[in-house]
């Protein structure tokens, strides 16, 4: 069973109707996707396609985490979104720091070490993507903590602190923590936070993930609200059904939440069932995995779902936040809420009512050849919008930068098991393509709620899955796809699919941003992303055609404008939202990963992004967030 437990309910919110659906007009970035209900579109148009010619770096910040995370032993990508409320830019490191900066200058207001204030020998490195901020309607006076800044962190903690002052709220769980694993706090076990909470009224939804290919009876995955001020568990609502907990679990949620705050609303895109590629031991249905959920946000009651991917062996969880718009049907304006994949499909719903924008088929899947395992035999497929990102691939569109390596591309392809897309893993070695990291994955897409438009970036590339029975010994060789999986006859070893060149064995484009018209479901553009460094030394950059691997996003603008880094060769781009063309770059030191945003503070308006580069395409490492602007 199913079931939210609910301690508290009369959750409110209390701001302008309308706020989640358009753009931050008040010149704020108040939260992850720019408003509550996400989509990274600003109405400032200052900088736009007549000005954007003349952006220059305003200023840049650098946290220092990157050779504090290096001395630990582990690198730290650098991917925040900073938010822009209360007059100062809030920010969080992958070593659990929260800052506070200068808007204008980058200058640091106050910083927040956990390390040096609760834990002093746990400082582990790892992504964070955002931070929450919570402001009290009715402020009481002279009291601190009445606005808060929230960072949850790899060991399952959340923190609060004064937003003004950066010191730790203490009347916030114990010591200004709240340890999200133990029972009495709503937790099933272990998790991480990588991504930004979501705030609703006087409450924090937070979710959270659990390591890929663990373990078969890993932590259940669990949606909670708890109280802002106190840290008290309001409700919690488990995603794995009771008869399957001692079985699996997961089906976690790693991506932001989306919250509709005229109907006190969270949606919620959730993740698969562990472990993510064997699923014998639970092959009853769970209908919360793999789905994107309308939970209520003052019982945790689900309102609809939709699963996304059936009985899922390919780690095709949701990677990003849903976003919250109004499309036309028949001239009518729809509430819709739309969610995108790594299988670069895109699933459009009435955010009301859960009824499918487009319309969506089960096709006919590849059965699984595993024993005991019992494999979906369809999968949803929507009609409309067509794919942003490859979704097969064929012997004869094999790539090689030479004859020789091209060869050894299609051996690979003939001696694996490829029966199309939802091929399962097998003990022969599955060719899995879309890759789990393809498609739109965590950077996601924006919308610009103005042309009903959809900005989303796509990455093609292929994964090797190869379930190896337990019994024959081997070793853990590291990462996700190198390891024993607990509770299961098996260990899986794979990775991507590449020549001996460490070059995609699939064709190019192996990055790509496309536009959709979400009112027609048609693709209005669709262009290649990103070079590779390239040549002796890496002096050179791949073709253009070729585009590259991405990790990041775009972000859009009233002046017509979609601003992406996300590329390995260092760009930072602007780009006509018409057309796709780029009508400005700059190379930065390390490449942008991460997701950029906006503001405008005395008149101006500033672009900010974080190039801080990723371990998971393996750039070089930095932590700067860069600023730029128009000249005074």
């Amino acid at each position: 069973m199913l079931k939210a437990v609910v301690m508290s309910a009369g959750l409110f919110w209390a701001g302008p109707a309308g706020a989640q659906t358009s753009a931050a007009t008040n010149e704020t970035w108040e939260a992850y996707g720019g408003v509550p209900g996400g989509g990274r579109y600003s109405a400032l148009d200052q900088i736009n396609r007549d000005t954007v010619d003349d952006l220059e770096i305003a200023w840049t910040h650098s946290t220092n985490h990157a050779a504090r995370a290096k001395a630990l032993g582990r690198g730290a990508s650098y991917q925040v979104t900073p938010l822009y409320v209360n007059n100062l830019l809030y920010i969080c490191t992958p070593l659990n720091r929260m800052l506070a900066l200068d808007p204008e200058t980058g200058e640091e207001v106050w910083a927040f070490d956990p390390h040096e204030h609760l834990f002093e020998d746990d400082a582990v490195a790892s992504t964070c993507r955002g931070v929450t901020y919570w402001e009290a309607v009715d402020p009481r006076p002279n009291t601190p903590c009445e606005k808060r800044v929230f960072k949850g962190d790899r060991q399952g903690r959340m923190f609060a602190v004064d937003a003004d002052s950066g010191k730790s709220c203490s009347d916030f769980g114990t010591g200004g923590f709240v340890d999200l694993k133990v029972p009495e706090n709503g937790g099933t076990g272990r998790i991480f936070m990588t991504s930004p909470q979501a705030v609703l009224g006087d409450s924090v939804i937070i979710g959270g993930a659990v390591g890929d290919n663990v373990a078969a009876d890993s932590t259940d995955g669990v949606i909670r609200a708890i109280d802002v001020r106190s840290g008290a568990l309001l409700w919690r609502l488990v995603l794995v059904p009771e008869h399957l907990s001692d079985a699996t679990g997961g089906a976690d949620v790693w991506p932001p939440f989306t919250i509709d705050v005229d109907r006190n609303v969270a949606y919620v895109a959730t993740g698969s069932p562990s472990v993510d590629v064997y699923g014998a031991g639970r092959t009853d249905p769970i209908p919360y995995a793999n789905a994107l959920l309308a939970v209520d946000g003052a019982t945790g009651t689900v309102l609809w779902h939709y699963q996304i991917v059936h009985h899922d062996l390919f780690d095709y969880d949701l990677p990003s936040q849903p976003i919250l718009t109004d499309v036309k049907r028949d001239g009518v304006s729809v509430p819709a809420v739309v969610q995108i994949t790594k299988m670069g499909t895109v699933f459009a719903f009435n955010r009301y009512t859960g009824e499918p924008l487009f319309p969506i088929e089960e096709q006919p899947a590849p059965v699984t050849d595993i024993p005991g395992e019992v494999s979906s035999p369809t999968q949803p497929v929507p009609r409309k919008p067509a794919p942003f990102s490859h979704q097969a691939v064929s012997e004869d569109e094999v790539f090689g930068l030479t004859f020789w390596d091209r060869n050894k591309c299609k051996e690979s392809f003939r001696a694996l098991r490829y029966d199309g897309m939802f091929t399962p893993a097998s003990e022969k070695g599955t060719l899995i393509f879309p890759s789990p990291g393809g498609g739109g994955n965590w950077g996601g897409a924006a919308v610009d709620p103005t042309r009903q438009v959809l900005i989303v970036k796509g990455q093609n590339f292929g994964n090797i899955f190869r379930l190896v029975p337990a019994e024959s010994g081997g070793t853990n060789n590291g990462g996700s796809l190198n390891r024993f999986m607990e509770g299961t006859p098996y260990r899986i070893n794979g990775g991507r699919w590449e020549s001996p060149f460490g070059v995609p064995c699939n064709p190019p484009p192996w990055g790509e941003i496309s536009a959709i018209d979400l009112n027609a479901g048609k693709t209005l553009w669709r262009r290649p992303l990103g070079q590779v460094p390239f040549g002796p030394f890496g002096l050179m950059n791949s073709p253009k055609a070729w585009g590259g691997p991405i990790s990041g996003g775009p972000m859009i603008t009233a002046g017509g404008l979609i601003f992406i880094g996300a590329t390995m060769e260092g760009a930072f781009r602007a780009l006509d939202i018409s057309t796709g063309n780029t009508v400005w770059s700059v190379t930065l030191d390390t490449p942008a990963m991460a997701v950029p945003m906006t503001y405008a503070v005395n008149g101006k308006q500033y672009v900010v992004i974080a190039a801080g580069g990723s371990v998971l395409v393996g750039t070089d490492l930095s932590d700067q967030l860069v600023a730029f602007a128009l000249p005074d």
